[in-house]
């Protein structure tokens, strides 16, 4: 029962034979990973550390050339507002100008009818009163004639026409004309 007992549990019992033997293949196991594969990772380590701040310089990068891009943009876009609003004033401007303008030319066109309206009128006018005076100069000279049965001369006839006309009032003829 002893031999049963030594053979299984060899792994348990310590023996320093093989702790001295677990050791030196544990040491040179780490030697050999610390020459050859630990540099390797370190390596790869190192390179995947470069890789990931170099993306991350580079969003960096990106995000401030994306903010002055913005940055730029809104300038523009305010420049373009106030060039917009600009042209938007000057095209009012001009209307209100062009307006005004149209505005003074058509009631100076609107004076300059009446002004001509009103020397026609007059001129109508006086034609009219000169009508009718010989009109009246005609008819008072052909009643005298008739009245009196003689041939009025002249200077008669230039003065029973002066107190005809005399006797007849033209100032509310006149006075409608103005």
């Amino acid at each position: 029962m002893l031999h049963s007992a030594s053979s299984g549990s060899f792994l348990i019992s310590p023996n320093v034979g093989l702790m001295v033997w677990t050791l030196i293949l544990f040491v040179l196991s780490m030697v050999l990973l610390w020459r050859l594969a630990f540099p390797r990772i370190s390596e790869a380590l190192e390179r995947r550390q470069r890789a990931i701040e170099d993306s991350i310089e580079a969003a960096e990068r990106t995000r401030r050339e994306a903010d002055e891009l913005l940055d730029e943009y809104r300038q523009r876009l305010a420049e373009s507002r106030k060039q917009a609003e600009e042209i938007v004033q000057r095209a009012r401007n001009a209307a209100e100008v062009h307006e005004r303008d149209a505005t003074e030319e058509a009631k100076a066109r609107r004076e300059q009818l009446m002004e001509q309206t009103r020397r026609e009128i007059e001129t109508e006018t006086r034609r009219a009163i000169d009508e009718i005076r010989r009109e009246v100069a005609d008819l008072t000279v052909m009643a005298t004639e008739k009245v009196t049965r003689k041939v009025l001369d002249e200077e008669d006839q230039r003065r029973l026409v002066e107190e005809a006309l005399s006797e007849l009032d033209f100032s509310t003829l006149s006075a409608s004309e103005e």
